[in-house]
């Protein structure tokens, strides 16, 4: 796999071509009664048409707005993406969002998730962040993903994620130590 950042001009509706989002689900984590719980709750999400065209005016933007984002290409196909918002945000200016981070089907449990988020945190950290925000998916394995990679539930949650994606857990990944954080 090759990683990258991708410029403005290269995110279209036919860099995704190559691109497979399709997640078959079973079970999701629901928070009931102050606690986070397995449920039954299958359904398939893939992508449409206009999905793909709302996404590519979503990362052009992301672009527009000083964030990043970065690509995972297999044999010059596009396979996993990932983006941050360059915007400091919370009650101390200690988040970045990311805002996607997908891996097509056929790659998926492969490492190219893991490496997307570890490139995404970097970028964050480099630009002061203290913390990536993630407005994760429901489904079992994209928590127990996030969880994997150290990520916990939000200290804090960015409201608009929340009702946008009611049945999203808004996480974060802890980026500059506790002990780091006194000098900010």
């Amino acid at each position: 796999m090759e990683y990258r950042s991708l410029r403005k001009e290269e995110i279209t509706r036919e860099l995704f071509r190559g691109f497979e989002r399709r997640q078959v689900v079973t079970d999701c984590l629901r928070r009931e009664q102050g606690q986070w719980v397995v449920k039954s709750d299958p359904f398939i999400d893939q992508w449409s048409s206009k999905d793909y065209e709302f996404l590519v005016s979503c990362l052009r933007k992301t672009l527009e707005k000083d964030g990043v984002v970065y690509g995972a290409f297999s044999e010059g196909v596009l396979k996993g993406f990932a983006s941050v918002e360059g915007e400091l945000f919370g009650t101390r200016k200690q988040y970045l969002d990311l805002t996607s981070l997908h891996v097509s089907e056929e790659l998926r449990g492969r490492g190219a998730g893991k490496k997307l988020l570890a490139m995404a945190a970097d970028w964050a950290k480099e630009r002061g962040a203290m913390k990536l925000y993630i407005s994760a998916h429901s489904a079992l394995e994209t928590q127990r993903f996030y969880e994997s990679q150290g990520c916990v539930d939000a200290q804090e949650r960015r409201m608009e994620h929340v009702e946008q994606e009611p049945y999203d857990r808004q996480m974060e990944l802890v980026l500059v130590p506790a002990e780091s954080r006194m000098d900010r």
